[in-house]
């Protein structure tokens, strides 16, 4: 049992969120969850399902007309969280297109939850398991990559990441292997300075004050039994770590945002609009996202 509930934000009417959040009546969390939707949405989804009867929202038809009741939501949520109402928060997933088209400059969950819980700096991690992998970057064009990665964000993102991993996932003392940017991790500079110009050193500066760090390695060798023990990987950009991550977990992965005054999980998916309202949809990574945030609220 939670001192206090999660909360569960059902997420894109149009696409599976809805019929997802009606799966976790099965949860053993059940009774300690709350979800933040439109009752009669939810359960004109339960009855589409099982007959042919017109929905309001229909499924894997997006209106971005509904842009403003999603993110007072998420508002909700957010707010509850600080307020001490709620122990975390759970977010089925959003279309983030749909929401731009609305006119609000919006780029994820995760930095409209930074902007409006005052986080300087989220970081993305994925949980499949045992393996964690944190990002230093996110969604961006693999050519800026190299640019955006600089001393300070590395510092800012292992710093995150080391007191995340004591404070959310109760680990005294955790091991982190960080990946170098480069094949071979620059392999002496032949293929890239990065790992010896300022990685490498960063590494050095960040181990002098403490943190238990191990790189940078060479990014296909970081995920192997060679690399030694490990809590968390630190990849450089999306597509090093969590193609590893996906295939360890898919379907039953966890999305975290670190560097937040909350607990925040969400699933490892889409909206999955081509499915929406057919009940194919695997509730398996929306279990798994309540089941972290309960045991992070725990830790």
């Amino acid at each position: 049992m939670l001192d206090q509930p999660l909360v569960v934000t059902a997420g894109e009417p149009a696409g599976v969120g809805p019929e997802l959040c009606n799966k976790l009546v099965d949860s053993p969390y059940a009774s300690n969850l709350v979800v933040i939707g439109d009752r009669r949405q939810l359960d004109e989804r339960l009855r589409v399902i099982d007959t042919p009867f017109p929905v309001v929202t229909e499924p894997g038809k997006p209106d971005s007309a509904n842009a403003g009741v999603l993110l007072d939501g998420l508002r909700t949520a957010a707010a509850g969280c600080l307020a001490g109402e709620y122990s975390g928060m759970v977010t089925a997933p959003l279309a983030k297109s749909v929401i731009a088209d609305s006119g609000v400059d919006f780029s994820g969950h995760t930095e409209f939850l930074a902007d409006i819980t005052g986080a300087a700096h989220p970081v993305m991690l994925l949980v499949a398991g045992d393996l964690r992998v944190a990002l230093a970057s996110t969604h961006m064009p693999l050519r800026e990559v190299a640019d955006y990665i600089t001393p300070e964000i590395l510092k800012r993102v292992l710093r995150i990441l080391h007191k995340d991993l004591q404070d959310k996932f109760g680990i005294t003392n955790p091991e982190i292997i960080v990946c170098g940017l480069n094949p071979h991790a620059g392999e002496d500079g032949h293929l890239g300075g990065e790992e010896r110009e300022f990685i490498a050193p960063t590494l050095r500066e960040l181990c002098a004050e403490g943190l238990n760090l191990r790189g940078p390695i060479p990014a296909d060798t970081a995920f192997t039994p060679a690399a030694g023990t490990k809590d968390a990987v630190l990849a450089m950009y999306h597509d090093q770590g969590l193609p590893v991550l996906k295939f360890a977990g898919f379907g039953h992965a966890v999305n975290v945002t670190l560097g937040l005054p909350i607990i925040r999980t969400s699933v490892d998916h889409g909206t999955a609009f081509d499915i929406a309202g057919t009940g194919k949809a695997d509730p398996g990574s929306l279990l798994a996202a309540v089941e972290l945030a309960a045991k992070m609220a725990r830790s």
